[in-house]
């Protein structure tokens, strides 16, 4: 029998966290964060990390544990994914995954096998260098001579993409198709009930998006930005959507206004993203507060209730 799991998912400032608390109180759950930014330390502001009140006794796996320092990727998360969740089974609570980032969602969920010898900085350095010697075409016929299909899905301008397929054939003599076939050859054992909660109205999505600047900012974002950049950050910490819009003002090139009004767009925009790849998963059921008078919970609670008895589909 596969092992149920719920997984709360949606764009930034939704209600995603409080959501999954509610969902882990009423149910006997624990949260497995599902955020490639919360993962890190010193990000409590920039990342909307639920601090020890927010949390409410709820234990969350996965956040605040690793040093800006460090690099960390999908097939990492994958690995302490599926420890967080054998603890939580083991003590006979319901897994809770909370979190926008899709990529850790999915791969997760559909036991995703990665191989570590796909990845060589070296290669792919090489690999850069003949682009900006003999551009991006060529290196895009390169991909469709050993990987067709590929090449085939991969436009020519997508030149990290390109690289990365060649990096991948390069380094292991395996394309990146078939790489990704091999990967889900093992069926997951989890059965998940995919909730999903955002805004009927997109501008009141962008409106909670705003005011959680400006409260961030309020609560010391400009500080915990200054902090981040003077640590050395690695190269995927430095991604991260609340500190590298202020770099421009910490380093005296443009006004907090500008820098502000930017992070604001860039959350925006990510949050359309987010939505863009979830609403590619026919199985979430997706729930909307402002269409709802804010109150989604009883129908939430009767959908996992039908899930943890077998009914739900």
């Amino acid at each position: 029998m596969k092992r149920k799991a719920v997984v709360v998912v949606g764009p930034t400032a939704s209600g995603k966290t409080s959501l999954g608390i509610n969902i882990c109180k009423y149910f006997n759950g624990e949260v497995i964060s599902a955020d490639s930014m919360q993962i890190y330390k010193g990000l409590q502001i920039s990342t909307a990390k639920p601090d020890e009140a927010e949390m409410d006794g709820i234990k969350h796996h996965l956040i605040d544990f690793l040093p800006v320092t460090e690099k960390y990727s999908v097939s990492d998360y994958c690995k302490d994914a599926a420890k967080a969740f054998d603890e939580i089974t083991a003590k006979g609570k319901l897994p809770v995954i909370v979190g926008g980032t899709g990529l850790y969602v999915d791969s997760f969920l559909t036991n995703t096998e990665f191989i570590d010898e796909a990845s060589s900085e070296e290669v792919r350095n090489k690999l850069f260098d003949e682009l900006k010697e003999k551009g991006a075409e060529y290196m895009h016929q390169k991909l469709c001579k050993v990987d067709p299909e590929a090449g085939a899905k991969i436009h020519q301008n997508n030149t990290v993409r390109v690289i990365r397929a060649l990096e991948v054939f390069e380094t292991t003599g395996k394309t990146i198709t078939q790489q990704t076939l091999d990967s889900h050859k093992n069926e997951s054992d989890i059965e998940a009930l995919y909730i999903g909660i955002s805004y009927e109205e997109r501008e009141k999505l962008y409106e909670r998006i705003n005011l959680r600047v400006d409260l961030m900012l309020e609560r010391g974002l400009v500080d915990e930005a200054r902090d981040f950049f003077t640590g050395n950050p690695s190269k995927t910490s430095v991604n991260s959507i609340g500190c590298k819009e202020l770099k421009p003002y910490l380093d005296n090139e443009k006004t907090l206004e500008e820098c502000v009004e930017q992070l604001k767009r860039s959350t925006r925009r990510y949050a359309k993203r987010q939505l863009t790849w979830f609403r590619k998963n026919q199985e979430i059921h997706w729930f909307y507060p402002d269409v709802n008078d804010g109150d989604i919970l009883p129908q939430v609670y009767a959908l996992i209730n039908e899930f943890l008895e077998g009914e739900a589909t």
